[in-house]
């Protein structure tokens, strides 16, 4: 099969996790840039890559680099791709643009002009043209355009990777699924010890470390990708791949992950996450307050993602929140190892322990540090 040339998209600070997972599924020319990862490799790497990779958000394949300093460049350049050799002028489409540096200023008048260059070929070469779909499209195509250089791309992963499938309530403003995977390879946790988390609401942390443990492929749970919509998919080779993973998961997990959270409602949430994730039998979910967590006898891995704002949603202040999390790590985690993600350093202090590392993360927006504690 020939090579080509693809970026799997990931949060600032983990790029090097995410190098690392592509590289072990055998990419070539493997290179960490800012928030992405630049690989080399054939259409079943990029299966393989949208099937295993945890840390990913999106795997692109690049089909076109040009320079584009102006619109009529811009528009030039895209019509010069084969598009018609790519995917059926009956699926729908989106384009999403970004644009830096750059004599072209508006990323959408930059997607308007590429999705213009697109359908005009469509109806020279195929005598009719697909409709856009901003919101929910079959096939994605993404244009970055930096100091007047375009890129062009297609998503071979059409929803975010992190829509695993076993989330109830996906809006919520919960830990991505991606980021809880990226957070669990940056601690270094190898499934060979207990995973706690004790604040760990919808559960995305420990069902991510039984995902982990049992060597489960986070994309076999059910869900479709967009290179499924295009021309030239290899079903055998897919459903190949999917007997493989399924295969190669490990029954039973040993270790013990457990999570626990104050809500009742929110742990029998985290539960039925859980069941849908089909790792109900290897997660223990329980109602705890932060104030009564013991997790027993180390050594371990604690890991967590706790509230960065003023109040929880009880009421409760955050400070206390903090104290009371400080108290029960310095005096009842001896032996542990705990990391918690940090969006707020003023509350962290509260705490009461010196972190022996920050890592610097991005959570959407945010500016976290995920702040390692050895707790002997």
């Amino acid at each position: 099969m020939p090579s080509h040339r693809f970026f799997a998209t990931t949060f600032k600070g983990l790029e090097e996790v995410l190098a690392g997972e592509i590289a072990a599924l055998g990419g070539e020319a493997v290179s960490a840039g800012a928030g992405s990862v630049a690989f080399s490799g054939d259409m079943a790497l990029c299966y393989r890559a949208n099937l295993w990779l945890r840390s990913a958000n999106r795997v692109v394949l690049l089909l076109s680099e040009f320079p584009a300093p102006t619109p009529a460049a811009l528009y030039e350049g895209g019509s010069r791709i084969p598009w018609a050799e790519l995917f059926s002028p009956d699926r729908t489409i989106a384009v999403d643009a970004t644009v830096r540096d750059s004599g072209i200023t508006h990323s959408h008048f930059a997607a308007q002009k590429m999705k213009d260059a697109i359908v005009d070929r469509f109806r020279e070469t195929a005598g009719r043209r697909p409709d856009v779909d901003a919101k929910s499209p079959e096939v994605r195509i993404v244009v970055r355009i930096v100091r007047d250089e375009c890129a062009v791309s297609l998503d071979t992963s059409g929803e975010s990777l992190h829509r695993r499938g076993y989330r109830a309530n996906p809006s919520e403003a919960s830990l991505k699924e991606t980021l809880a995977a990226g957070l669990l390879l940056l601690a270094g946790w190898q499934a060979d010890e207990p995973l706690i988390d004790p604040a760990c609401g919808a559960g995305t942390i420990p069902i991510e470390a039984a995902l982990i443990a049992g060597n489960i492929a986070p994309g076999s749970l059910g869900r479709g990708f967009g290179f499924q919509r295009l021309h030239g998919f290899d079903r055998k080779r897919w459903e190949a791949l999917l007997t493989e993973a399924r295969e190669a998961a490990r029954h039973p997990v040993p270790v013990r992950i457990e999570g626990s959270d104050i809500a009742p409602g929110v742990v029998a949430g985290a539960m039925k996450n859980a069941v849908a994730a089909k790792v109900d039998e290897r997660v223990l979910f329980n109602v705890r307050s932060i104030r009564n967590f013991d997790p027993g006898k180390g050594p371990g891995t604690i890991l967590c993602n706790p509230p960065y704002g003023v109040r929880l949603p009880g009421g409760e202040e955050v400070e206390a929140f903090y104290r009371e999390m400080g108290e029960a790590l310095k005096k009842r985690c001896r032996g542990w190892t705990a990391y918690l993600l940090s969006g707020n350093s003023a509350v962290t202090r509260f705490l009461g322990l010196k972190a022996s590392r920050k890592f610097p993360v991005m959570n959407g927006p945010i500016d976290c540090r995920l702040l390692k504690y050895e707790l002997y």
